[in-house]
C-alpha cells in the first residue's frame, strides 16, 4: 500500500499534502468553507459544558497571574490525583508547543528524537522540535498502524554510534496514534525497556490521550497510571484541546528532575499565560467529576457506530479498526468528490483513496445518520 503523509489540522490554508479531494492546492485555499466540518477534525468541535462552565466562574474577580492562583494549585492536584503520583504540571496552549518544549527539556542540540513516520512531531509541527531544542534531529522508525515496532526502534539506535551523528536521546510515542490505535501496557513496556536498555528517555504525545485511556480502561479497567509513568514514560503532554477545552495543553513530568527550569523554557517561548487560571480552571471542570473520560468514551462511541454503519456499505472499506475517536475508510474518489460536494469536509490520508473520519465529544447520532445518508446516495452514483 502506497502510504501519503498529511498535516491534518490546517489553520487558514492548505497545501497538496491537505486537499480534501479537489483537483489542486489553489483550488482548496480559494473554495469558500465546507458547510459541515463534524467529522473533519475534533478541533473542529466547540468547547464542551464543563469547561465553558469552569471558564465562566473563573472569570470572576481578581486572582494572582502567571499560575500563582487557586485553579492552576487544583488543576495540578487533580491531575497528581488523575495520575497516582507526584508529579510537575505545566500549562501551555497547543501541543506542538506542548511536544516541541517537552523534547527540548529532554535533549541538547547534538541529540536525536525517535519516533514514528507518521508521528505529529515529525509531520506537523514545522520544525519546531528542532527549533526549540536548538537542533536536535528528528529520527524516524517504522511500524504498522502507527505503532512503532521495538526492532525497527532498535535498528535506528544502533544504525550510527559514532561521534559524527546525531546521538539518540528521547523515544517519542503517540498515544493513541495517529492511526487512532492504542499502544496495550505490554507493548508500551517493551518500548521504554528498550529505550531504558539504550540510555533515552520517554515522550508521550497525549493529544488524544483521554481516548486511548477510556478504550484501555473498557478493555480491562487500565488506570492512566498504568500507561504512563508504571510503564517507564517520563513526560507526557496531555492533550485537552481535542477533549472539548479552548487553547489548553497540560505537560506532566513523571520524572521531575527532567522538568529542572522548564518554567524559563515556557516563558521564553511565548508560552506562559498571564492569565493562567483561564487555561487551569478547564482541567478542573474536565476532571473534578470524570467529564474529560465522558466526552473521550463518547467520541469512542460515534466512531464504532460509524463504522458499523460503514461496513455495510460494499463500496467502503475499513483500514484501521478503530480503537478511539478516529475511523480510516477507503472510497472511491468519485464518491469522495460527491461528498465534498454536498458539504462533508474531511481529510485524505492513507494512500490515494483512504479517508480520515473523527468524532468528537459533540458527535451525534443525527450527524453520523446524515453522513451515511449522504454516502450511500453517493455510491449509488458511481
Amino acid at each position: 500500500m502506497t502510504r501519503k503523509k498529511l498535516s491534518l489540522d490546517a489553520g487558514f490554508c492548505f497545501h497538496d499534502r491537505m486537499s480534501s479531494s479537489t483537483a489542486s492546492p489553489a483550488a482548496d485555499r480559494n473554495r469558500p468553507p465546507a458547510a459541515n466540518q463534524v467529522f473533519a477534525s475534533d478541533n473542529t468541535a466547540g468547547i464542551c459544558p464543563e469547561a465553558w462552565a469552569a471558564l465562566a466562574e473563573a472569570n470572576r474577580g481578581r486572582l494572582p497571574s502567571y499560575g500563582n492562583d487557586e485553579w492552576t494549585v487544583r488543576a495540578c492536584d487533580l491531575l497528581r490525583s488523575v495520575f497516582e503520583t507526584d508529579c510537575d504540571v505545566f500549562f501551555v496552549f497547543n501541543g506542538t508547543a506542548a511536544n516541541s518544549l517537552a523534547l527540548a527539556s529532554l535533549c541538547q542540540s547534538y541529540h536525536s528524537v525517535i519516533c514514528h513516520d507518521y508521528a505529529h512531531v515529525e509531520t506537523d509541527e514545522c520544525g519546531a522540535p528542532e527549533f526549540f531544542s536548538n537542533g536536535t534531529k528528528i529520527l524516524v522508525a517504522t511500524g504498522p498502524h502507527g505503532k512503532l515496532d521495538p526492532a525497527e526502534v532498535e535498528r535506528v539506535i544502533l544504525k550510527r554510534t559514532d561521534i559524527h551523528y546525531p546521538k539518540p536521546r528521547v523515544l517519542s510515542l503517540t498515544q493513541s496514534t495517529e492511526w487512532g490505535t492504542v499502544y496495550t501496557v505490554d507493548e508500551l513496556k517493551a518500548l521504554t525497556d528498550l529505550a531504558r536498555r539504550h540510555g533515552l528517555a520517554v515522550h508521550m504525545d497525549g493529544a488524544r490521550f483521554a481516548n486511548a485511556a477510556t478504550a484501555l480502561a473498557a478493555r480491562g479497567g487500565c488506570q492512566p497510571a498504568d500507561f504512563t509513568w508504571r510503564a517507564g514514560v517520563d513526560v507526557l503532554c496531555f492533550g485537552g484541546t481535542k477533549n472539548g477545552m479552548n487553547t489548553s495543553e497540560a505537560v506532566v513530568f513523571f520524572n521531575k528532575p527532567l522538568a529542572h527550569e522548564f518554567d524559563y523554557r515556557c516563558k521564553q517561548a511565548g508560552q506562559l499565560a498571564s492569565k493562567m487560571r483561564f487555561l487551569s480552571a478547564q482541567w478542573v471542570g474536565m476532571l473534578q467529576d470524570g467529564a474529560w473520560l465522558r466526552h473521550a468514551a463518547h467520541a469512542n462511541q460515534m466512531a464504532q457506530k460509524l463504522a458499523a454503519a460503514l461496513r455495510t456499505i460494499p463500496q467502503v472499506n475499513i483500514l484501521v479498526e478503530p480503537e478511539v475517536n478516529a475511523l480510516f475508510a477507503g472510497m472511491p474518489p468519485k464518491v469522495a468528490e460527491a461528498l465534498h460536494a454536498r458539504g462533508w469536509h474531511f481529510y485524505n490520508f492513507i494512500g490515494a483513496h483512504g479517508y480520515r473520519l473523527m468524532c468528537s465529544w459533540d458527535t451525534r447520532d443525527a450527524d453520523l445518520d446524515a453522513f451515511v445518508a449522504d454516502l450511500k446516495a453517493a455510491c449509488a452514483k458511481v
